[in-house]
């Protein structure tokens, strides 16, 4: 007993497997929250309460957009004097941006009443609240990355959202769910996550005093172009959502959704190895190992990829009855299952594109993918004008879809490979060496006692 609890203990202690099984946890309370809430509130309500959460999203954006990245990317494998500067100058950032959010949300207060829309009203007049709350939450999400801790990131996670669950199950025993109670209990729950950091000692906030213009400057002119991107790639999900929608109709669009919400499968674990690869590559980056860095990369990109390799073949092969579960019987006979084909296809150049982008924003390089994703729209409304017009299908937009992902890894291949020759065929081939090498090291883990 004691020899599988061991076992269980190094598994758990993987940074890989944290921040798999962190986001999987929270996808899971994500939804189970979702559920409840769908149960408990009017159907105006709920529409209201997804609109308020899709204004915050957007502010999250932002902010993520313009600090996450950047201060992981200058942080990770930093120490003493530097150190210090780097967090002290992000929080100086951070309590910025809050301060801008004040002051944009004092007039908005007072216009808020000219509209009608409820979801619009609350949305213009508290929506710095969520922002200001989080600040010290959203820190320390920063600083926990930047050490690899995906444990405390959990830990984190579980008291913001774990809270947020609890407290609506309360609200139901209560029967007092309501469209204020829930953001109450929303922005509770933010606060809480907060505090808690703050007790913890997660933050680095006694660091502010280290700041320094010259690293603030730093810092803020590599993020806004973090923050453009965050921008653009929202833009780009706009974009295929209105061209669908007015060039197809609503019907192709409920069926393009359902098969590309079936990607979270893929997105859930590339989003985990993306936020452990980020420190991994910056910590080589600010020490100096190159090669170092570059091996990891080739490594992330080609175990990832080969780890889809069975995914994928799933899909093809039972696409019709995962469609099924998730959208009911009447989407069999659609092009849903085909269209979920098809992007899992194309899922197996989702590593190599997110982690050359990674790789872009290490090596200081955030403009090429700040142009990187404006040149990816126009290609993609292009591509996808020329197909429609020569066969009108949600097909040809599935397609068309495929020549942007192309584009981004050509953009981002040729500045990296000149910084630091990488070779395509290298990057697979280390990721099948590194998987082979996986596999009989768990294999010998898990069959020895030794």
């Amino acid at each position: 007993m004691h020899f599988i609890l061991r076992k269980i203990e190094a598994i758990y202690k993987n940074v890989h497997f944290q921040s798999l099984f962190g986001n999987g946890l929270m996808a899971g309370i994500g939804m189970l929250s979702l559920a409840l809430l769908y149960r408990s509130l009017s159907i105006e309500e709920i529409g209201v309460y997804i609109f308020i959460l899709t204004v915050n999203g957007v502010m999250e954006t932002l902010r993520g957009g313009f600090l996450t990245i950047t201060f992981i990317k200058f942080y990770s494998g930093t120490t003493g004097e530097r150190a210090r500067q780097i967090a002290g100058s992000a929080w100086f950032l951070g309590i910025a941006v809050a301060v801008v959010a004040i002051l944009i949300n004092i007039p908005a207060f007072f216009l808020a009443d000219l509209f009608s829309d409820k979801g619009l009203i609350l949305s213009l007049k508290y929506f710095s609240v969520i922002p200001i709350v989080s600040l010290p939450s959203f820190m320390a999400n920063c600083v926990v990355q930047s050490y690899l801790r995906f444990d405390r990131l959990l830990i984190l996670r579980i008291i913001s959202q774990g809270s947020f669950l609890l407290a609506i199950f309360v609200l139901m025993l209560l029967k007092e769910v309501s469209l204020i109670s829930v953001l109450l209990v929303y922005a509770g729950s933010n606060l809480l996550s907060s505090v808690c950091v703050l007790l913890f000692g997660w933050t680095k906030i006694g660091t502010l005093k280290y700041a320094n213009k010259e690293t603030i400057l730093e810092l803020f002119h590599f993020g806004k172009y973090a923050m453009g991107t965050n921008i653009n790639l929202s833009l780009f999900g706009l974009t295929s959502t209105f061209i669908i929608n007015f060039l197809i109709g609503p019907a192709a669009l409920a069926m393009y959704n359902l098969a590309g919400k079936l990607l979270q499968v893929i997105e859930i674990p590339l989003l985990s190895f993306a936020a452990t690869g980020m420190p991994i590559l910056s910590t080589h980056y600010n020490n100096g190992k190159l090669d170092d860095m570059m091996y990891s990369l080739k490594k992330l990109i080609g175990m990832l990829t080969i780890a889809l390799i069975p995914f994928v073949i799933i899909a093809l092969i039972f696409a019709e009855p995962i469609i099924q579960l998730l959208g009911g019987e009447s989407y069999i006979h659609t092009e849903a299952p085909n269209l979920f084909r098809i992007f899992m296809l194309m899922s197996l150049l989702y590593p190599i594109d997110r982690f050359f982008a990674l790789a872009i924003d290490v090596i200081h390089l955030p403009k090429v993918n700040f142009y990187k994703i404006i040149i990816m729209v126009a290609v993609f409304v292009v591509a996808v004008f020329i197909s429609v017009s020569i066969y009108k299908s949600i097909y040809s937009i599935a397609i068309a879809s495929l020549f942007p992902g192309i584009v981004a890894i050509l953009m981002t291949y040729y500045p990296l490979n000149k910084f630091k020759q990488i070779s395509i065929v290298d990057i697979y081939v280390t990721g099948y060496k590194e998987v082979v090498l996986f596999l009989k090291g768990f294999s010998k883990a898990a069959f020895s006692r030794n």
